[in-house]
Protein backbone atom coordinates (compact mmCIF):
# COMPACT_ATOMS: atom_id res chain seq x y z
CA UNK A 1 0.00 0.00 0.00
CA UNK A 2 1.43 3.40 -0.97
CA UNK A 3 2.02 5.94 1.76
CA UNK A 4 -0.40 8.85 2.04
CA UNK A 5 1.46 12.07 1.24
CA UNK A 6 1.52 14.55 4.13
CA UNK A 7 -0.93 17.40 3.83
CA UNK A 8 0.55 20.82 3.04
CA UNK A 9 -0.13 23.81 5.29
CA UNK A 10 -2.94 25.99 4.01
CA UNK A 11 -1.99 29.60 3.33
CA UNK A 12 -4.58 32.28 2.60
CA UNK A 13 -3.45 34.74 -0.07
CA UNK A 14 -5.12 38.04 0.77
CA UNK A 15 -3.03 40.05 -1.72
CA UNK A 16 -1.56 39.03 -5.09
CA UNK A 17 2.09 38.15 -5.52
CA UNK A 18 4.19 37.62 -8.68
CA UNK A 19 4.34 34.19 -10.29
CA UNK A 20 8.03 33.88 -9.38
CA UNK A 21 6.90 33.75 -5.73
CA UNK A 22 3.72 31.76 -6.21
CA UNK A 23 5.39 28.88 -8.05
CA UNK A 24 7.71 27.83 -5.19
CA UNK A 25 5.00 28.56 -2.63
CA UNK A 26 2.58 26.20 -4.36
CA UNK A 27 5.14 23.42 -4.04
CA UNK A 28 5.30 23.84 -0.27
CA UNK A 29 1.79 24.99 0.63
CA UNK A 30 -1.82 24.82 -0.42
CA UNK A 31 -2.50 28.40 -1.48
CA UNK A 32 -6.04 29.68 -1.12
CA UNK A 33 -7.02 32.97 -2.72
CA UNK A 34 -9.32 35.19 -0.67
CA UNK A 35 -12.60 35.38 -2.65
CA UNK A 36 -13.83 38.78 -3.76
CA UNK A 37 -16.79 38.41 -1.42
CA UNK A 38 -14.65 37.55 1.58
CA UNK A 39 -14.21 34.41 3.66
CA UNK A 40 -17.85 33.45 3.14
CA UNK A 41 -16.87 32.22 -0.30
CA UNK A 42 -14.63 29.49 1.15
CA UNK A 43 -15.85 26.01 2.03
CA UNK A 44 -13.97 26.13 5.33
CA UNK A 45 -11.51 28.35 7.17
CA UNK A 46 -10.84 25.97 10.04
CA UNK A 47 -7.43 24.76 8.88
CA UNK A 48 -5.87 27.93 7.42
CA UNK A 49 -2.70 28.45 9.44
CA UNK A 50 -0.97 31.33 7.64
CA UNK A 51 -1.99 34.45 5.79
CA UNK A 52 -0.02 36.51 3.26
CA UNK A 53 -1.01 40.12 2.73
CA UNK A 54 0.47 43.39 1.49
CA UNK A 55 1.32 46.41 3.59
CA UNK A 56 -1.44 48.36 1.87
CA UNK A 57 -4.11 45.69 2.42
CA UNK A 58 -3.11 44.51 5.88
CA UNK A 59 -5.33 42.28 8.01
CA UNK A 60 -8.19 43.64 10.07
CA UNK A 61 -9.45 42.18 13.35
CA UNK A 62 -12.50 40.57 11.75
CA UNK A 63 -10.34 38.66 9.29
CA UNK A 64 -7.89 37.52 11.96
CA UNK A 65 -10.64 36.43 14.34
CA UNK A 66 -12.46 34.50 11.60
CA UNK A 67 -9.47 32.17 11.12
CA UNK A 68 -9.35 29.98 14.26
CA UNK A 69 -6.17 28.08 13.30
CA UNK A 70 -4.23 31.14 12.12
CA UNK A 71 -0.65 31.27 13.42
CA UNK A 72 1.18 33.68 11.10
CA UNK A 73 0.52 36.84 9.10
CA UNK A 74 3.33 37.43 6.61
CA UNK A 75 3.28 40.97 5.23
CA UNK A 76 4.66 41.50 1.74
CA UNK A 77 5.99 44.98 2.55
CA UNK A 78 7.66 46.92 5.32
CA UNK A 79 4.56 48.68 6.68
CA UNK A 80 2.24 46.89 9.09
CA UNK A 81 0.02 49.78 10.14
CA UNK A 82 -2.98 48.10 8.49
CA UNK A 83 -2.49 44.88 10.44
CA UNK A 84 -4.48 44.88 13.67
CA UNK A 85 -1.64 43.97 16.02
CA UNK A 86 -3.90 43.94 19.05
CA UNK A 87 -6.15 41.34 17.43
CA UNK A 88 -3.12 39.35 16.30
CA UNK A 89 -1.68 39.32 19.82
CA UNK A 90 -5.04 38.40 21.32
CA UNK A 91 -5.35 35.48 18.88
CA UNK A 92 -1.70 34.43 19.36
CA UNK A 93 -0.77 35.16 15.74
CA UNK A 94 2.77 36.13 14.75
CA UNK A 95 3.36 38.98 12.25
CA UNK A 96 6.34 39.40 9.93
CA UNK A 97 7.31 42.05 7.39
CA UNK A 98 10.01 42.52 4.74
CA UNK A 99 12.27 45.32 6.06
CA UNK A 100 15.63 46.47 4.70
CA UNK A 101 15.31 44.85 1.27
CA UNK A 102 13.20 47.76 -0.01
CA UNK A 103 15.00 50.61 1.75
CA UNK A 104 17.23 51.59 -1.16
CA UNK A 105 14.46 51.69 -3.76
CA UNK A 106 12.11 53.75 -1.58
CA UNK A 107 14.92 56.19 -0.83
CA UNK A 108 15.68 56.41 -4.55
CA UNK A 109 12.01 57.22 -5.19
CA UNK A 110 12.14 60.10 -2.71
CA UNK A 111 15.10 61.56 -4.56
CA UNK A 112 13.52 60.92 -7.97
CA UNK A 113 10.29 62.67 -7.00
CA UNK A 114 12.24 65.63 -5.63
CA UNK A 115 14.31 66.02 -8.79
CA UNK A 116 11.27 65.56 -11.03
CA UNK A 117 9.41 68.21 -9.05
CA UNK A 118 12.21 70.77 -8.68
CA UNK A 119 13.51 70.43 -12.24
CA UNK A 120 10.01 69.95 -13.75
CA UNK A 121 11.02 66.78 -15.58
CA UNK A 122 7.44 65.78 -16.40
CA UNK A 123 6.67 69.25 -17.75
CA UNK A 124 9.87 69.20 -19.80
CA UNK A 125 8.95 65.88 -21.37
CA UNK A 126 5.53 67.22 -22.33
CA UNK A 127 7.11 70.44 -23.62
CA UNK A 128 9.40 68.56 -26.02
CA UNK A 129 6.70 66.15 -27.17
CA UNK A 130 4.29 68.99 -27.87
CA UNK A 131 6.59 70.57 -30.43
CA UNK A 132 6.69 73.84 -28.49
CA UNK A 133 10.47 73.94 -28.09
CA UNK A 134 11.25 75.57 -31.50
CA UNK A 135 9.02 78.46 -30.46
CA UNK A 136 11.03 79.30 -27.36
CA UNK A 137 12.69 77.89 -24.29
CA UNK A 138 10.81 76.30 -21.42
CA UNK A 139 10.61 78.46 -18.25
CA UNK A 140 13.43 78.15 -15.74
CA UNK A 141 13.08 75.61 -12.93
CA UNK A 142 14.17 75.24 -9.33
CA UNK A 143 17.19 73.32 -8.07
CA UNK A 144 18.12 70.79 -5.38
CA UNK A 145 21.86 71.26 -4.85
CA UNK A 146 22.59 73.43 -1.83
CA UNK A 147 19.02 73.31 -0.50
CA UNK A 148 17.99 72.54 3.07
CA UNK A 149 16.29 69.13 3.20
CA UNK A 150 14.15 68.21 6.19
CA UNK A 151 13.29 64.56 6.76
CA UNK A 152 10.32 63.61 8.89
CA UNK A 153 11.19 60.19 10.32
CA UNK A 154 14.83 59.14 10.51
CA UNK A 155 14.40 55.37 10.46
CA UNK A 156 16.07 53.00 7.99
CA UNK A 157 14.46 54.67 4.98
CA UNK A 158 14.84 58.21 6.33
CA UNK A 159 18.56 57.70 6.91
CA UNK A 160 18.98 56.28 3.39
CA UNK A 161 17.19 59.34 1.99
CA UNK A 162 19.44 61.66 3.98
CA UNK A 163 22.58 59.95 2.66
CA UNK A 164 21.37 60.38 -0.92
CA UNK A 165 20.57 64.06 -0.48
CA UNK A 166 23.91 64.64 1.23
CA UNK A 167 25.51 63.75 -2.09
CA UNK A 168 23.85 66.83 -3.57
CA UNK A 169 25.67 69.14 -1.15
CA UNK A 170 22.45 69.83 0.73
CA UNK A 171 22.04 70.65 4.40
CA UNK A 172 20.17 67.87 6.23
CA UNK A 173 17.78 68.31 9.15
CA UNK A 174 15.34 65.86 10.68
CA UNK A 175 12.58 65.20 13.17
CA UNK A 176 12.21 61.76 14.70
CA UNK A 177 10.00 60.37 17.46
CA UNK A 178 13.04 58.84 19.18
CA UNK A 179 16.30 60.78 19.64
CA UNK A 180 19.17 59.98 17.29
CA UNK A 181 22.19 61.14 19.33
CA UNK A 182 24.61 59.38 16.98
CA UNK A 183 23.40 61.35 13.97
CA UNK A 184 25.48 64.25 12.70
CA UNK A 185 22.45 65.85 11.08
CA UNK A 186 20.55 68.69 12.73
CA UNK A 187 17.59 67.62 14.87
CA UNK A 188 14.41 69.70 15.28
CA UNK A 189 11.88 69.49 18.12
CA UNK A 190 8.75 69.31 15.93
CA UNK A 191 7.85 68.63 12.30
CA UNK A 192 6.63 72.24 12.03
CA UNK A 193 9.99 73.61 13.24
CA UNK A 194 11.77 71.38 10.74
CA UNK A 195 9.46 72.53 7.95
CA UNK A 196 10.05 76.21 8.73
CA UNK A 197 13.80 75.61 8.33
CA UNK A 198 13.64 73.41 5.22
CA UNK A 199 13.35 74.15 1.52
CA UNK A 200 12.30 70.55 0.84
CA UNK A 201 10.36 68.43 3.35
CA UNK A 202 10.49 64.64 2.82
CA UNK A 203 8.01 62.54 4.81
CA UNK A 204 9.44 59.11 5.64
CA UNK A 205 7.81 58.39 8.99
CA UNK A 206 6.13 55.02 9.58
CA UNK A 207 2.36 54.79 9.23
CA UNK A 208 0.01 54.02 12.09
CA UNK A 209 -2.45 55.66 14.41
CA UNK A 210 0.10 57.88 16.11
CA UNK A 211 1.29 59.44 12.84
CA UNK A 212 -2.08 60.13 11.20
CA UNK A 213 -2.04 63.79 10.14
CA UNK A 214 1.41 64.28 11.69
CA UNK A 215 2.29 66.67 8.87
CA UNK A 216 -0.59 69.04 9.50
CA UNK A 217 -1.67 72.35 7.98
CA UNK A 218 0.75 74.38 10.11
CA UNK A 219 3.67 72.12 9.15
CA UNK A 220 2.78 72.29 5.46
CA UNK A 221 2.41 76.07 5.29
CA UNK A 222 5.60 76.55 7.34
CA UNK A 223 7.50 75.41 4.23
CA UNK A 224 6.67 78.70 2.56
CA UNK A 225 5.81 79.65 -1.01
CA UNK A 226 9.02 78.19 -2.46
CA UNK A 227 8.90 74.98 -0.43
CA UNK A 228 8.45 71.45 -1.79
CA UNK A 229 6.88 68.50 0.03
CA UNK A 230 7.63 64.87 -0.88
CA UNK A 231 5.78 61.92 0.68
CA UNK A 232 6.94 58.31 0.30
CA UNK A 233 5.60 57.06 3.66
CA UNK A 234 1.83 56.59 3.95
CA UNK A 235 -0.98 58.80 2.67
CA UNK A 236 -2.32 59.07 6.22
CA UNK A 237 0.77 60.83 7.57
CA UNK A 238 -0.01 64.09 5.74
CA UNK A 239 -3.20 66.11 6.18
CA UNK A 240 -4.29 65.69 2.56
CA UNK A 241 -7.00 68.37 2.61
CA UNK A 242 -4.52 70.89 4.00
CA UNK A 243 -1.94 69.86 1.41
CA UNK A 244 -4.35 70.34 -1.47
CA UNK A 245 -5.40 73.73 -0.10
CA UNK A 246 -1.75 74.81 0.15
CA UNK A 247 -1.03 73.65 -3.39
CA UNK A 248 -4.12 75.36 -4.80
CA UNK A 249 -3.40 78.66 -3.03
CA UNK A 250 0.32 78.68 -3.74
CA UNK A 251 1.17 78.53 -0.03
CA UNK A 252 3.82 75.99 -1.07
CA UNK A 253 5.42 75.55 -4.49
CA UNK A 254 4.69 71.88 -5.11
CA UNK A 255 4.50 68.28 -3.95
CA UNK A 256 5.84 64.92 -5.11
CA UNK A 257 3.60 62.10 -3.92
CA UNK A 258 3.97 58.33 -4.09
CA UNK A 259 1.24 57.65 -1.52
CA UNK A 260 -2.31 58.89 -0.98
CA UNK A 261 -4.88 58.65 1.75
CA UNK A 262 -7.47 56.61 -0.16
CA UNK A 263 -5.27 55.02 -2.82
CA UNK A 264 -5.75 53.76 -5.44
CA UNK A 265 -8.74 56.14 -5.61
CA UNK A 266 -7.16 59.54 -5.10
CA UNK A 267 -8.73 62.93 -4.57
CA UNK A 268 -9.54 64.19 -8.12
CA UNK A 269 -8.22 67.64 -7.25
CA UNK A 270 -4.66 66.30 -7.43
CA UNK A 271 -5.12 65.57 -11.14
CA UNK A 272 -6.03 69.19 -11.83
CA UNK A 273 -2.93 70.62 -10.16
CA UNK A 274 0.06 71.59 -12.26
CA UNK A 275 2.48 71.78 -9.34
CA UNK A 276 2.48 68.10 -8.36
CA UNK A 277 4.23 64.94 -9.51
CA UNK A 278 2.07 61.90 -8.85
CA UNK A 279 3.28 58.30 -8.60
CA UNK A 280 1.08 55.18 -8.00
CA UNK A 281 2.85 53.90 -4.85
CA UNK A 282 5.92 52.67 -6.74
CA UNK A 283 8.54 53.14 -4.04
CA UNK A 284 9.51 49.47 -3.81
CA UNK A 285 8.20 48.48 -7.24
CA UNK A 286 11.35 47.26 -8.93
CA UNK A 287 11.92 43.69 -10.09
CA UNK A 288 14.96 43.21 -7.86
CA UNK A 289 13.28 44.51 -4.73
CA UNK A 290 10.00 42.69 -5.25
CA UNK A 291 11.94 39.45 -5.74
CA UNK A 292 13.80 40.10 -2.49
CA UNK A 293 10.56 40.92 -0.67
CA UNK A 294 8.90 37.73 -1.91
CA UNK A 295 11.93 35.67 -0.91
CA UNK A 296 11.73 37.10 2.61
CA UNK A 297 8.02 36.28 2.85
CA UNK A 298 8.83 32.69 1.85
CA UNK A 299 11.70 32.54 4.33
CA UNK A 300 9.39 33.61 7.15
CA UNK A 301 6.77 31.05 6.13
CA UNK A 302 9.36 28.28 5.97
CA UNK A 303 10.83 29.23 9.35
CA UNK A 304 7.40 29.24 10.96
CA UNK A 305 6.37 25.83 9.67
CA UNK A 306 9.78 24.42 10.61
CA UNK A 307 9.36 25.68 14.17
CA UNK A 308 12.30 28.07 13.87
CA UNK A 309 12.68 31.70 14.90
CA UNK A 310 11.09 34.15 12.48
CA UNK A 311 13.77 36.27 10.72
CA UNK A 312 11.80 39.52 10.63
CA UNK A 313 9.04 39.31 13.22
CA UNK A 314 7.28 42.42 14.48
CA UNK A 315 5.05 40.26 16.69
CA UNK A 316 5.86 36.76 17.92
CA UNK A 317 3.56 34.06 19.25
CA UNK A 318 3.59 33.33 22.95
CA UNK A 319 4.13 29.74 24.04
Amino acid sequence: MSAVPPSRPKVLMVSPMPDWDLAPMREAYELIDLPAGGLGGLATTADITALVTSGGRGAEAALIEALPALELIAVYGVGYDRVDLEAAARCNVAVTTTPDVLTADVADMALALTLALARRIVDGDAFVRSGAWPNGAMPLTGNVAGCKVGIVGLGRIGEAIARRFAGFDTKIGYWNRSPKPSSSWQAFPTPAALSAWADILVVAVAGGGDTVGLVDAATITALGRDGLLVNISRGTTVDEAALIAALESGAIAGAGLDVFRDEPTIDPRFSRLGNVVLSPHQGSATVATRRAMGALVRTNLAAHFAGKALPTAVLSRHS
